[in-house]
């Protein structure tokens, strides 16, 4: 977001983007279907203690998951006081999520006065000094001054509640421009975390049993690399492909766990269409080299999707196929051939 007040911040739905959304949407939409509302509960209490875990592991919080379950059900648990204090925090925010509306500037401040209460000063407040983010050693992002912090937040909300662009892509626009804008002297990493949760969850209440935070905890590199290519680049776009590919890992690898009430488990049919796909790619290079785009034609996909690169990495890494122009894998001109 650039350091104005204008309603539109700056990104891109590029095609990747589109299909990623595509992609999420598909999978959620099985799951809807296969997952009951009795195992759903269960999965979301789960996935709770999971998100404030990996939540708070990327802000250097070094409490195991048992013991952020210990917290939860009012165990003694040994640590540092204050890793103790953001594990509860974290879990009454989390809690409390379903009562917040996500366009509201009091809720947000009262968000954040949760997760940072006996943390620092004047939580729930906006800053007053300068800010930044830091991933490792390395600073990542200098905030806009504290006194332009109260009109672009209001300029934030204002976009949220009005914009027409699908939820998936909106809460990742929201989660990067609230990092930009750094409104809090700390604690904003897991309100943007938290809050995104919030705004897809009041699109499809599934999106509450996603372990997401997981796959960030795991990609942490790349989500502060995200963020620094979009605020290189003046806009989310990076951030919001990285954010969607989080949600679509996190999808795939929850839905594993997800049981139908016949006892057949979605994953194991998800995996069944995954070779499926192996197969049928297999089969179109039996002939000769094949580029992605024909690839996708032999595949009956109008578009080279998320899915079929996807495949095709995984064959690549095992050694089931290989480039015909090993030394520049981006070429235009590339194309896959079946190893020897």
């Amino acid at each position: 977001m650039t350091d104005s007040s204008h309603t539109e911040p700056p990104f891109d739905l590029t095609e990747g983007i589109l299909e990623l959304v595509a992609e999420i949407c598909e999978g959620l939409g099985r799951l809807s279907v296969d997952l009951p509302a009795e195992r759903s509960i269960l999965l979301r209490r789960a996935n709770r203690i999971r998100t404030v875990h990996a939540s708070l592991a990327v802000e250097g919080n070094t409490l195991s998951l048992d013991q952020v379950e210990a917290v939860l059900d009012g165990r003694r648990v040994t640590g540092p006081a204050s890793e103790i204090q953001e594990v509860r925090n974290a879990l009454e925010a989390y809690a409390q999520m379903d009562s917040w509306n996500p366009g509201s500037r009091v809720d947000i401040c009262a968000a954040h006065g949760i997760l940072m209460a006996g943390l620092v000063d004047r939580p729930g407040t906006f800053r007053r000094g300068a800010a930044g983010i830091v991933g490792g050693e390395e600073v990542v992002h200098v905030a806009p001054p504290a006194d332009r912090v109260p009109i672009l937040v209001s300029s934030l909300l204002r976009w949220l509640k009005d914009a027409t662009v699908h939820p998936l892509v909106r809460g990742s626009v929201f989660h990067y421009e609230l990092e930009f804008i750094h409104p809090f002297a700390d604690g904003n990493g897991r309100l943007g975390r938290l809050w995104q949760t919030l705004i897809l969850s009041r699109w499809n209440p599934l999106c509450a049993v996603l372990p997401v935070e997981h796959v960030v905890r795991d990609r942490q590199s790349a989500y502060y690399s995200a963020l620094r290519q979009s605020d290189a680049a003046g806009r989310s776009t990076p951030f919001i492909t990285f954010m969607l590919g989080a949600i679509l890992e996190a999808l795939e690898k929850a839905a594993p766990e997800k049981l139908h009430e016949d006892g057949t488990e979605v994953g194991a049919r998800l995996r069944a269409r995954s070779r499926a796909r192996s197969d049928q790619i297999l089969a179109a290079l039996v002939d000769g080299p094949v580029s992605m785009g024909e690839l996708a034609t032999a595949l009956g996909l109008h578009s080279k999707t998320g899915a079929l690169k996807r495949t095709v990495k995984a064959l690549l890494e095992a050694d089931l196929i290989e480039y015909t122009i090993p030394t520049k894998p981006s070429s235009r001109l590339q194309k896959y051939r079946l190893t020897k």
